[in-house]
């Protein structure tokens, strides 16, 4: 009997035979043209799009972040593919910050062609340049929820002159279409934002989303590299599932974050801040050393105690973490 449900793909869905860009491109081409399509988007650009449910994850990454993952496909693929989600890629040679009039263009048709109308949800991933991305050109689809991790605003100097990364971007144009990503999610559904609020230019480019429809998600002291952070600690992957499942709240997020407290390099960074205050120390190494198996922890323990009486450190415990903004 006919069903409405998308045929599972027979081609294996991964380009991890690829030893080269060329090759790897032309599996992505072989892969593209089974589960939906693979495009050239002008001369730095391209876009992987896989048709299987009237759910759409939206992802902005690069060749080389790409080529890095497990079977050399998108970041998203492996969640979209489990779920039986749709899935488009943009994807970019090198930091172009997708400012590209081709890329203009292929959103522009696919705003003509009603293509975001076809889905039931559409969820728009990025982190950094992709983060900027999935804001910026969220506006094509009004409704989309929209998760951006380290997002940037613009780079356009008269507005984030304060910003001295990427300076030598500033010559693309982020004044002409689709270019002040906050104004870009003004007709959006959702709109998350993940920044560490202790990576001082990331926190000034999220306090430029101030939009009503904007939640800031902060996860303080996680580092400069959150992406990677967050999908260390394995719950980048639920995020995206939650987005995609229309169930992302604050609440979530933080709930989930509590992983951090197993996290060694979060742990690490904690006691390196603390650094000079034998006492806040000896709290975090105390709590750590009661939860996990951590030697370091427990070397660094011992010296403190030895100079420090034991009921300093016993006194002041850690106080549990809620599932609200502990950044509140």
């Amino acid at each position: 009997m006919p069903s409405d449900a998308p045929a599972p793909l027979s081609f294996a869905q991964d380009a991890s035979k690829a030893t080269d860009r060329d090759s790897w491109l032309a599996l992505l081409d072989e892969i593209g043209e089974e589960a939906g399509y693979f495009q050239t988007i002008g001369t730095h650009h391209w876009a992987y799009f896989s048709d299987q449910s009237p759910v759409l994850l939206v992802t902005f990454e690069t060749i080389e972040g790409i080529r890095a993952n497990p079977g050399q496909m998108p970041t998203g693929h492996a969640i979209a593919a489990a779920k039986g989600w749709s899935q488009l890629c943009i994807i970019a040679d090198g930091d172009t910050w997708y400012r590209d009039a081709a890329v203009y263009r292929y959103f522009d048709r696919l705003v003509d062609d009603a293509f975001f109308e076809d889905f039931d949800r559409v969820v728009f991933f990025g982190a950094g340049m992709g983060g900027y991305a999935a804001c910026a050109y969220s506006v094509t689809a009004p409704g989309a929820t929209v998760l951006a991790i380290q997002p940037r605003a613009t780079l356009d100097p008269a507005v984030t002159g304060w910003d001295k990364r990427d300076a030598g971007k500033r010559r693309l144009s982020f004044t002409d279409r689709y270019g002040y990503a906050p104004d870009m999610t003004e007709g959006t559904g959702e709109v998350f934002v993940i920044h560490d609020p202790a990576q001082l230019y990331d926190a000034m480019h999220a306090a430029l989303f101030t939009r009503p429809n904007v939640t800031h998600l902060r996860c303080r002291n996680i580092g400069r590299r959150v992406e990677l952070s967050l999908g260390q600690m394995q719950i980048l992957p639920q995020l995206i599932e939650a987005a995609c499942e229309g169930r992302l709240t604050a609440a979530l997020f933080y709930s989930l974050l509590r992983e951090r407290r197993q996290f060694g390099p979060y742990l690490r960074n904690m006691l390196a801040l603390n650094d000079g205050r034998p006492r806040r120390e000896a709290m975090i190494c105390r709590s750590v050393v009661n939860r996990l198996d951590a030697r370091r922890f427990r070397k660094r323990l011992a010296e403190l105690e030895a100079v420090l009486p034991r009921s300093a450190t016993a006194a002041e415990q850690p106080a549990p973490q809620t599932t609200g903004d502990p950044e509140q």
